[in-house]
């Protein structure tokens, strides 16, 4: 599949397990996703266009000694959210960060396209220094809390299936009628700890308050 993918796009498409990775990130060992995966392939579904993120259900947090596991050892004992991101995306739109790691764990073959926040100059972010990288199902990541990243690209037509965990309440509505503007980053906070930055093609988010920080190409990963 990566060779394929490879051949189709122009964009250099890597492994998640290349030296390359290291940078925005780790595959995961020492734990057991595959129920985990087992109810998403199966309890879940992929929209007929776009894409659905659900960041908290309750079933999948049920799974135990999994969610247990993640929440005491690998978040240290912090409160945390199990749920999913499926759809038919193939462009990069976006790019987010959250001030904590996230773990995706790729139900099917997907890329993810990532960046540093330390490549943010003057607010904004050139789609040039954005890296992909390829997950095979059931390959499990932590994204570190630098990397941006956004919703995975599919590589087939029948689009992808990614679980995402992170700390409790994240991505949920900001409760504060107005942001308070101390810094430029703040002018980057979507959601609770989700700092965003879009291309000019989303105009649907950037009407919705998103801030327009992203310049070059909107990359699309062709399969």
């Amino acid at each position: 599949m990566l060779n394929k993918l490879n051949q189709l796009n122009n964009l250099e498409i890597l492994s998640c397990s290349s030296k390359e990775f290291e940078k925005y990130g780790k595959v995961i060992s020492g734990y057991d996703f595959n129920e985990l995966v087992q109810y998403t392939e199966k309890n879940t579904n992929i929209p007929p266009s776009g894409n659905i993120y659900v960041g908290s259900v309750n079933e999948m947090e049920g799974i135990t000694p999994l969610f247990s596991s993640l929440k005491n050892n690998f978040y240290g004992e912090m409160d945390i959210q199990v749920g999913y991101c499926n759809g038919n995306n193939s462009f990069l739109n976006g790019l987010e960060y959250h001030k904590s790691s996230e773990i995706n764990v790729a139900v099917t073959d997907l890329v993810l396209l990532l960046a540093n926040t330390l490549e943010i100059e003057n607010s904004q972010i050139n789609s040039s220094v954005v890296k992909a990288f390829f997950l095979p199902k059931g390959t499990a990541v932590e994204l570190y809390q630098t990397t941006m990243h956004f919703a995975p690209c599919k590589v087939t037509n029948s689009g992808f299936k990614c679980v995402v965990i992170l700390p409790k309440e994240t991505n949920t509505d900001i409760t504060l009628e107005e942001k308070n503007i101390l810094t430029e980053e703040d002018k980057y906070l979507f959601k609770k700890n989700k700092w965003l930055l879009v291309h000019g093609d989303k105009q649907d988010l950037i009407a919705k308050g998103a801030f327009h920080g992203i310049s070059g190409e909107n990359l699309e990963v062709k399969f």
